[in-house]
């Protein structure tokens, strides 16, 4: 659960830390594709 009380610097940190995942997924899954072709 979220804490109920997020500070926006935390709430920041989380969504930089979410999209970093993403890119480096994004990036897994690209090189698999292009391995499979």
């Amino acid at each position: 659960m979220l804490r109920p009380k997020l500070t926006l610097g935390d709430y920041n940190v989380q969504v930089g830390e979410a999209l970093e995942n993403i890119k480096a997924m994004n990036n897994v899954i690209r090189l698999g594709m292009s391995i499979d072709q």
